[in-house]
């Protein structure tokens, strides 16, 4: 694994917003002038570790449910059943982003799991993909992500359109959506796009509904459940009728309460860092809320005091202590590895770096291949 220094396209601008990456340019978000050179074998370290977490992962978040640890999670009581509910079923999910720090030789840490609303999707799919086309053709790229997406959606029970929701006045949720729309439009489905807060409530029909009053059947939202199952319209999901992509069941997993669960159900586990509920039990660690986005309100800790931290307004459900992980600096910057799973099946990664060990919505996105 090395950080290669490599000449930007000309014309790199004109490139990426052709393909619809239109924030390219905010506080330099995609940087070209050095990529991530891999071998496969560290590819494939890579992508086993993500295929064992998922799994790992739907494991931890069965036994959350059956030992009645909900509440652990920050979960509000009356979203207990239908979460639960929704697992039994196995409700048909698309897809989630693993954040692991990775050196290139020890085993990959999983830092988090982005299982309900991940984005960066345009940017690991296309955008880096096409850059590998103009400036290493010869070289490879794990990144089956847009073939999967598109395969995946084809797998959608029913036949009715696919509605897909963002908040408006928000670009990067904006173009993670519309490009989520394209893949079901090439999956064969009619896919319609609309703003979160235009969703209606139909109480006569007891369905939610689009500006044009029509039931929605499957919704793609880029909304977090967190912040759903907590407002009174969140009240109407269990007895909607309407599928949620992702399900309630990756409310669970968007938790950082799940790493926790983790470490008790398999301690010591090469892919895990310790973690627990309580402070106390770690000199070096990493102080998370339950729910935060864009690595909000984050801490790195050591020798009892804090070393580093990011803003935020999130941490009212409570925290996490999780074991610093020996993140290692390349010219500078510390990368993290984005793991994509769709289904259940791994489909390709992208690589954030920053020049804080804490990454944010703008740490810059590095396109990588391998040898």
């Amino acid at each position: 694994m090395e950080r290669v220094p490599i000449t930007p396209r000309p014309h790199l601008a004109r490139r990426l917003e052709s393909i619809g990456l239109s924030f390219h340019s905010w506080d330099d978000y995609w940087k070209e002038d050095v990529c991530y050179r891999f071998t496969l074998a560290q590819v494939e370290t890579i992508e086993a570790a993500a295929e064992e977490l998922h799994g790992m992962c739907v494991a931890a978040a069965r036994h959350v449910v059956a030992q009645g640890r909900l509440e652990q999670l920050g979960i509000p009581e009356p979203c207990w059943d239908a979460i639960a509910d929704s697992l039994r079923r196995e409700e048909f999910s698309v897809y989630g982003r693993f954040d692991l720090a990775y050196d290139g030789a020890g085993p990959p840490k999983l830092l988090e799991y982005n299982a309900d609303t991940p984005t960066s999707l345009l940017e690991s799919a296309v955008a880096q993909w096409y850059w590998l086309e103009d400036c290493c053709p010869n070289a490879d790229q794990f990144n089956s992500l847009h073939e999967r997406l598109v395969e995946r959606w084809r797998s959608l029970p029913g036949a009715g359109p696919v509605h897909l929701a963002s908040l408006r006045d928000n670009e990067e949720d904006w173009v993670t959506t519309t490009y989520m729309q394209d893949t079901v439009t090439q999956a064969g489905r009619a896919a319609k796009y609309l703003h979160i807060e235009d969703i209606g409530w139909d109480a006569g029909r007891e369905a939610y509904v689009d500006l044009e009053g029509e039931a929605i059947e499957t919704l793609f939202k880029l909304y977090p459940w967190e912040w759903m199952l907590r407002e009174e319209f969140g009240a109407h999901v269990a007895g909607s009728g309407t599928r949620f992509v992702e399900p309630l069941w990756k409310s669970l997993l968007s938790c950082k309460g799940i790493l926790p669960v983790l470490w008790e159900l398999y301690p010591g586990h090469p892919n895990l860092l310790p973690a627990y509920f309580e402070p106390g039990r770690l000199d070096a660690f990493v102080k998370k809320p339950l729910y935060s986005r864009e690595g909000a309100n984050i801490e790195l800790h050591a020798g009892g005091r804090v070393l580093t931290g990011a803003p935020g307004d999130y941490g009212a459900e409570g925290f996490v202590y999780q074991g610093a992980a020996a993140m290692r600096e390349f010219g500078g910057r510390y990368p993290v590895i984005g793991a994509w799973i769709v289904g259940r099946e791994p489909a390709g990664m992208c690589i954030r770096e920053d020049r804080a060990p804490i990454t944010t919505n703008m740490s810059n996105f590095v396109p990588h291949y391998f040898t």
